[in-house]
């Protein structure tokens, strides 16, 4: 009897056992817990993706039979390096960088119409296609050398048309690197080359030619200051002028003999030596 009554023990402790295991699972199955720099897209079995709520980093509790599918939303790199062709039909190399994100209070509908994937089929399309557009319109000299910020620019504000529509924000477009043909290249740097010697030359001539001004415009004034001394000055001022001087000499220590009256009615003075 006891026999019996020890061996329908555990038989009695299975469905518990069995209760306590299942609510384990669903617990386990029920606990979401969201890194930083990551959100949620809630899954329902029910309705399918919820596009009303995001959920966002920390702890949460779900019903067990929904799932959550999580998503980066800080701001990530991507690195193109494609062919395209110029306006003149010559192929270039090019190397961009776009730093995206996915719209947080959008990301159910990006999981619901894009899906996970959404770098490969929609970024880099979108990228790629607004680069081969803008270089499309340029020489390759304007690519090379005067126009690289206008490129960039432009590559940014055609891609972001693309992605403001899909759920994606695009920060920016960096044009890292362009590499031409070696000849075309060779070609483009002896161009540049003699325009900037033409420049320096320019420049030596308009300083030149600013200097022969100035000295001209100095030599104008001096010799209007000439002509109004020379009007200012009579014969009598001159007069008055040379006695003064004449007086001045004569207090000096120095020997010497002062003639008033000379030819032109100046004092003379002679040396005793």
């Amino acid at each position: 009897m006891e026999y019996q009554t020890q061996n329908r023990m555990p038989k009695m402790f299975m469905p518990v056992i069995l209760i306590i295991g299942l609510a384990v699972i669903m617990i386990a199955r029920s606990a979401v817990i969201i890194r930083s720099g990551k959100a949620g897209v809630l899954y329902r079995m029910t309705t399918g993706v919820d596009t009303t709520q995001v959920i966002d980093e920390g702890f949460h509790l779900i019903a067990p039979w929904n799932n959550v599918i999580v998503y980066e939303v800080r701001q990530q790199d991507l690195f193109e390096k494609m062919s395209v062709l110029s306006l003149n039909g010559l192929e270039i190399a090019i190397e961009a960088t776009a730093w995206y994100q996915p719209v947080q209070s959008k990301l159910g509908s990006l999981h619901k119409e894009k899906g996970q994937d959404y770098l490969e089929t929609i970024v880099k399309p979108a990228i790629r296609s607004a680069t081969r557009s803008v270089l499309g319109r340029y020489t390759p000299e304007q690519i090379y050398s005067s126009k690289r910020d206008a490129i960039e620019n432009e590559i940014y504000e055609e891609t972001k048309k693309i992605l403001d529509h899909q759920y994606i924000e695009l920060r920016e477009v960096l044009v890292r690197d362009v590499t031409l043909p070696k000849s075309i290249k060779a070609a483009i740097e002896r161009k540049l080359g003699q325009e900037q010697e033409s420049l320096e030359y320019e420049f030596r001539l308009q300083k030149a030619s600013k200097e022969a001004e100035r000295q001209r415009i100095e030599a104008e004034g001096k010799a209007n200051a000439n002509r109004i001394l020379n009007a200012s000055l009579s014969e009598n001022i001159l007069k008055e002028k040379g006695i003064e001087a004449t007086l001045e000499l004569a207090k000096s220590p120095n020997a010497k003999v002062v003639v008033v009256g000379g030819s032109d009615g100046l004092p003379l003075i002679l040396g005793n030596n």
